[in-house]
């Protein structure tokens, strides 16, 4: 997990202000503890809270490609970015680094804003172009990385994978938006694009952002959707057959890492079917974590550990009490906004549990 945040102005050439910036990067320090870094240049600011997880010596940001033309801040992963590197080292682009990150500034320069049709991941990029003076902004299909935004009254666009970021900026309107609230005690949650703050946006999954030097606002478009129509020309055999091709070549491309990774186990069908696929992948046990509950009627650790049993992972269980509830102070800075799920608690847990363990 990183963290990327910056400041936009579509009308002055004025560079950002780089200790306000320094200070929006800074408030994102627990997204990314490795690194922190920002670049100013006119029109643009941008900043990136770094934790390493593939090429860990030579992948900081913000990235530039080959003249600093084109510059990148991005939180995620590309999992075919090795078969895109491949590609467009043929086409002449150059690499400087073994980073998924540096496949986005040349493939932009490669096929523009259609560059996202071809990235497979989760991913949150903003990517300013110094000679077409254009900023873009992409999130992955299915919105795992957030991104936030705001266009101020002046011209301005702040951007931050988290709203504590915008609401760090001194002119960032804090005024509470009611449909959002509306729509919270509806779902439990404010679901995209809304946030709690009126003059605030939530980039929805599969879209781009384009603002141009010139162009009087940003432009928004949806770049994928989701078919559920169903497909008579399959069998249930090819089914299955499709079902475990794609789940092994999923979890193989998420496996390629240079830090320790593991996975969340709870003993479902889900989880347990990932652990599996990546024992049958890996050459040393897979590190499992998992939550059990002090309740017996919600406690599903052991189902966990059967699994973990078969598959011979290390597996690790934290246990939650259920008077566990100094963390919803914390939980509820962490959140920037309303989210009514008691799973709140658990999950925070288990990522403790698993970050003393593992990186990814």
């Amino acid at each position: 997990m990183c963290g990327i945040t910056g400041i936009f102005d579509s009308r002055a050439p004025s560079s950002a202000d780089e200790a306000l910036l320094r200070r929006m990067n800074d408030i994102q320090f627990h997204r990314g503890p490795d690194e922190g870094s920002v670049h100013v240049e006119p029109h643009v600011g941008l900043g990136h809270r770094r934790l390493s997880i593939i090429d860990v010596a030579t992948g900081q940001q913000p990235l530039f490609n080959e003249d600093h033309s084109v510059v990148v801040v991005f939180n995620g992963e590309i999992y075919n970015f090795q078969a895109l590197a491949a590609e467009l080292e043929a086409a002449g682009h150059v690499f400087r680094t073994r980073s998924d990150t540096e496949v986005i500034v040349h493939g932009w320069e490669q096929w523009g804003e259609a560059c996202v049709e071809r990235f497979r991941g989760m991913f949150a990029f903003a990517l300013w172009d110094r000679n077409r003076k254009t900023l873009f902004m992409a999130r992955d299909r299915l919105g795992v990385k957030p991104l936030h935004y705001a266009v101020l009254g002046n011209g301005q666009l702040l951007f931050g994978s988290e709203l504590k970021t915008l609401v760090a900026h001194p002119a960032f309107p804090r005024d509470l938006d009611d449909h959002a609230i509306e729509e919270y005690f509806a779902f439990g949650y404010i679901p995209d694009p809304r946030t709690i703050y009126r003059g605030a946006a939530k980039l929805a999954p599969a879209h781009t952002l384009t603002w141009r030097i010139g162009d009087r606002e940003p432009r928004l478009r949806r770049y994928w959707d989701l078919s559920f129509e169903p497909d008579d020309r399959i069998t249930l055999a090819d089914a299955c057959a499709q079902l475990r091709e794609r789940l092994t070549e999923s979890v193989r491309l998420r496996m390629i890492s240079e830090v320790p990774l593991g996975a969340f186990l709870s003993g479902g069908v889900d989880s347990s079917a990932v652990v599996a696929t990546m024992a049958g992948l890996s050459d040393t046990p897979v590190k499992t974590c998992s939550i059990g509950f002090d309740v017996e009627l919600f406690n599903e650790s052991e189902f966990a550990r059967m699994v973990a049993e078969r598959y011979r992972t290390d597996h690790y269980t934290e246990t939650v009490r259920s008077d566990d509830f100094e963390l919803i102070d914390r939980l509820a800075n962490l959140y920037d906004e309303p989210y009514a799920d008691s799973s709140a608690i658990p999950t925070y847990r288990v990522c403790e549990l698993a970050r003393k363990r593992v990186t990814v």
